[in-house]
């Protein structure tokens, strides 16, 4: 109980907080009082003095560790003529006090970023001064400018940089194809979506005599080229800190901050249609089998012979004589022989036992001032799945060419469910009663074998879910273990190197191995926030695998530890950029939803929880809270096993994929929350929670429809003139059914 713990802050936008504790137990509760002191995201030591009645450690602050030094993001504002600044970000806690003559040029409801002078303190506010002026809240791309700010992403680049950019040439000169394969005959194409401005790689196909001495071709001589970044990119360079820095391109709706310099980007490293560029090229021959018979990389020159899209390349696969085959006649057959391949590689996939959900990604389709025009499910055709094939290929080329020349490098690894999570997973299907399960330590073949089992079932959605859920987020790292997913032996990431620094870093470790020498990483700057949660939340899934002393993992050496702390810098900043995504699709989406309060639609449980259903609406793919009071009047208990609200008295349920219709009734666009009041529960629902009650709904009674419809609807309804919901039908027949039950039952003993 006197012991002191070490942890982070985490403030809640109601005034009390939690310290998620560095040794990875259960968080500690700061009642409002603690957190006056303290900031979220400041690094504390506590003590826990009690727990609360509902079980909870309640914590004491006893030092301030570490205040990262992150600005403030709010409103400006002025209150009888006292200046302060309101958090954006609500689990702040506290508005910020700002002397009249710290206020620089921000006026009244602009949004500021604040610098904190004065820490809070038990009976003082935190005091600051404007650092910043972002604009009016209702500027276009306010969302964006926030985001990167509240994050920390680095969306400014260096002079060094710049300047570093700007003398760089145009085009590719005489002097950087020295020593390189002329590629540029060859009808290398890329293929990407419609709004794609940088282009990494570009595909060609063409049958090939791949085993055996006949001259027949059974198999395929598949390119993948790659810009060569690290051509222009050198370690250590100006462009090289600040990519480092960024580890990967953040995309938002109608922005993207990249990388690389836009000159690189866009420019003299993007494969662009008909000039030459630099490439790295994984020349690998494929069975038909999709097995990858033989492999090598080398650096080469290109012409891309034309930029396709995907929907261009899904109809002239679909149709090779239609008008989109008839604009790329030329490139038809290269195409043909590209599916050809895909269908072998999809082969070896399947055999593999690679895990494969089907799940819709959505796009935010914004007009010219940033307002949502619609948002749209992203459908994956024929040609997104080519080119990922392709990619996955050289990619797994990429780590066994690493592993074999004995080179430190980054994997990309997917470690397999933690014991607690394989757990959790059998618990729920033996809940279900599928009659499946997994073994103690799972293959990805197993997880594969469940979603196709069960991918016709009503419920398939919410056992993918849960599928999806017990596995551990992907990482980069030096220590290969594998990607359970993709059911890979070795796997890392060489295809984007444009957008992702650790593609950048596996060019040159492929470089070095081939020019027989070794790839040294420069002096890498400290370890930020981000990468500090990420390695502790690590250590902790390390831990809970290892069964015995035994295997505890072996010291890495000096250089192993580099490259571990490259890979996650790398890993947390990507976490850091699906962040800030996800946070300015929220507040985009919330304002969208203003414009529909009170509107009525029908929607899919995508979550259930202690305190109320999330429901994703069918038109707009928008999620939102049905909170656990809008149930209605009984008490609803959350079944952890089988991911479900039942209500105890009508025994109705609602789990991840149950049909419900809802309101929405509430938009918070400061928390990014949009509420739903629950307007009417499906007929299903009410059938199934009347036959677990033993009661059989009105229909299958063999009563007439019209009558059973008439009783349905007159059930309930009293004196008052309002037709009875199916709820207060549901309600009625319960408490019908248990009276008429309570009658006849003799006394139990």
């Amino acid at each position: 109980m006197l012991d002191e713990i070490e942890g982070t802050v985490q403030g809640h936008r109601d005034g009390h907080g939690f310290m998620v504790r560095d040794d990875g137990e259960s968080d500690i509760y700061l009642p409002p009082n603690e957190m006056r002191a303290v900031l979220h995201r400041d690094r504390v030591k506590v003590r826990v003095v009690r727990h609360d009645r509902r079980g909870r450690p309640e914590g004491r602050v006893l030092e301030i560790v570490e205040r990262p030094p992150h600005p403030i993001i709010g409103r400006l504002l002025n209150e009888g003529g006292l200046w302060l600044v309101a958090p954006e970000d609500k689990r702040y806690g506290q508005d910020v006090m700002i002397h009249k003559t710290a206020i620089g040029a921000g006026k009244p409801g602009q949004v500021v970023v604040v610098e904190l002078t004065e820490p809070p303190a038990l009976y003082g506010q935190p005091v600051g001064h404007v650092k910043e002026v972002l604009g009016e809240v209702d500027d276009p791309g306010m969302e964006i400018e926030i985001a990167v700010r509240k994050y920390g992403v680095p969306h400014e680049f260096s002079d060094a940089c710049i300047g570093e950019a700007r003398a760089l040439p145009d085009t590719v000169r005489p002097a950087d194809k020295a020593g390189r394969v002329d590629l540029t005959d060859v009808p290398l194409v890329t293929i990407d979506g419609e709004d794609a401005r940088d282009f990494d790689d570009a595909v060609y196909c063409t049958p090939a005599v791949v085993t055996g001495r006949g001259r027949k071709p059974n198999g395929w001589r598949l390119l993948v080229a790659i810009a060569d970044v690290s051509h222009y990119v050198k370690t250590g360079s100006p462009i090289d800190v600040d990519a480092y820095d960024r580890a990967t391109s953040v995309y938002f709706p109608r922005r993207v901050i990249p990388m690389l310099p836009e000159k690189l980007s866009n420019g003299l490293c993007s494969l662009n249609p008909e000039v030459e560029r630099l490439c790295m090229v994984c020349d690998m021959l494929v069975t038909a089998e999709g097995e990858v018979h033989a492999y090598q990389f080398y650096p080469a020159v290109l012409f891309s012979h034309a930029r396709l899209t995907y929907t261009e390349v899904a109809a002239i696969l679909a149709n090779t004589r239609g008008p989109e085959a008839a604009k790329r006649q030329a490139r038809v057959p290269d195409l043909l022989n590209l599916h050809d391949v895909f269908r072998a590689l999809l082969k070896a996939r399947e055999k593999r036992g690679a895990v494969d959900f089907d799940t819709t990604e959505t796009q935010i389709v914004c007009d010219e001032s940033g307002r949502i025009e619609k948002i749209v499910p992203r459908t994956r055709n024929d040609a997104h799945r080519l080119i990922e094939e392709c990619m996955l290929a050289a990619n797994v080329c990429s780590a066994d060419f690493i592993g074999l020349g004995k080179h430190a490098g980054l994997f990309r690894v997917h470690e397999g469910p933690t014991p607690e999570k394989v757990e959790i997973l059998r618990a729920y299907l033996k809940a279900l009663g599928l009659g499946l399960s997994v073994s103690d330590e799972p293959q990805p073949g197993e997880f594969q074998r469940v979603a196709a089992a069960t991918q016709d079932r009503p419920d398939a959605q919410q056992i993918h879910m849960m599928l999806l859920r017990s596995m551990s987020q992907a990482i980069y790292t030096p220590v290969n273990s594998g990607h359970f997913g993709l059911a890979y032996d070795a796997y890392t990431h060489f295809t984007s190197p444009i957008r992702r620094y650790p593609d950048l870093l596996v060019h040159r470790v492929i470089k070095a191995i081939l020019e027989r020498r070794t790839y040294n990483l420069p002096q890498l700057p400290t370890p930020g926030e981000a990468h500090e949660k990420l390695s502790r939340r690590l250590q902790k899934n390390s831990a809970s695998r290892r069964q015995d002393a035994d295997n505890r993992p072996k010291k890495l050496s000096a250089e192993l530890q580099a490259w571990e702390a490259a890979g996650l810098h790398c890993s947390a900043n990507e976490r850091r950029a699906d962040e800030a995504s996800r946070d300015v699709e929220a507040w985009l989406k919330c304002k969208y939803m203003k414009e529909h309060l009170g509107e009525e639609y029908g929607g899919t449980v995508s979550a259930a929880t202690t305190f109320g259903l999330f429901v994703t609406l069918d038109e707009l793919y928008v999620e939102g809270l049905v909170h656990i009071t809008e149930l209605g009047g009984e008490y609803f208990r959350f079944d952890e096993v089988r991911q479900e609200l039942r209500g105890e008295r009508t025994g109705i349920r609602y789990a991840i994929g149950t049909r419900v219709r809802v309101q929405v009734s509430r938009v918070d666009l400061d928390a990014r929350k949009i509420d739903f009041r629950l307007v009417r529960e499906g007929d299903e629902l009410v059938s199934r929670a009347l036959r677990d009650k033993g009661v059989a709904p009105a229909g299958e009674r063999g009563q007439p429809a019209k009558r059973a419809a008439r009783q349905a609807r007159d059930a309930g309804r009293g004196d008052t003139r309002e037709r009875a919901s199916p709820m207060q039908a549901l309600k009625s027949a319960v408490k019908k059914a248990a009276t008429n039950a309570k009658r006849s039952s003799k006394p139990r003993r």
